[in-house]
């Protein structure tokens, strides 16, 4: 009675995808890595309304954008239909930590659930990224000099309710940032039994009074495109192995 009246699945003219690959949330990120993959002569796929790339050497695939918990979640449902596995997350997030500034990276490990996709996936312990993936990444990024900096975030469906009681108390319990899809993807991840793990950048501080938006500053861009670049070249490494 419980089993689920819609299954994923991969239909008959759609690709098959290499284990490894990159999700990406935010459109600008989205928009970098079709430039890369046009470069590259990546094959472009239909994915609802985002975009999907697949190349064949190193054999990796790229999917976005996917703006909050339920069309992630759609996204990534589909992504693993089609032969996903091993697949790392690119997004934005708020800090609520005086050092963790704009531009900074985070390495989710878990995320306090305030979105309302996770508990569709009933599981009886709590999920976390892949701790595989995640020692990967900081390999990956020790070697570029970039920090990533590890601990748990805080998922919100309600962009325009964070309120400064919670952005206090969250940060208060050591909760690094806030963003919108993480607590959903990674309980997806483990109700599937496949790897995921996510990068996120910081675009805007909360625990500022007032709230400190940075997504139009030139550090920010920066950062966020040279993550896409960065994020690619791990994954081909990833494919690789």
């Amino acid at each position: 009675m419980n089993e689920a009246v819609i299954q994923p699945f991969r239909a008959k003219n759609e690709p098959q995808l290499p284990s490894c690959g990159l999700l990406l949330l935010n459109p600008a990120e989205a928009r970098q890595a079709s430039r890369i993959a046009e470069h590259e002569g990546w094959t472009r796929h239909f994915l609802f309304h985002s975009n999907l790339y697949l190349a064949q050497f190193p054999p990796m695939f790229w999917a976005g954008p996917a703006v909050g918990a339920p069309m992630a979640v759609i996204c990534l449902e589909k992504l693993i239909a089609l032969g996903a596995q091993r697949i790392i997350v690119c997004g934005w997030c708020g800090s609520l930590q005086p050092d963790l500034g704009v531009g900074d990276l985070v390495l989710p490990t878990w995320a306090v659930s305030e979105e309302g996709t996770s508990g569709h996936y009933p599981l009886a312990e709590a999920s976390e990224s892949s701790p595989r993936l995640r020692m990967a990444l900081k390999d990956f990024f020790a070697g570029t000099g970039k920090e990533l900096r590890e601990g748990a975030v805080w998922t919100t469906d309600a962009l325009y309710r964070e309120t400064r009681e919670k952005v206090v108390r969250y940060g208060a319990e050591g909760i690094l940032a806030v963003e919108m899809e993480f607590s959903a993807l990674v309980r997806v991840a483990a109700f599937r039994q496949v790897e995921l793990a996510a990068v996120m950048v910081v675009s805007d501080l909360l625990w500022q009074n007032p709230w400190q938006p940075a997504f139009q500053s030139k550090e920010f861009r920066q950062r966020s495109l040279g993550l896409v670049n960065d994020l690619v070249q791990c994954i081909g490494a990833l494919s690789a192995e």
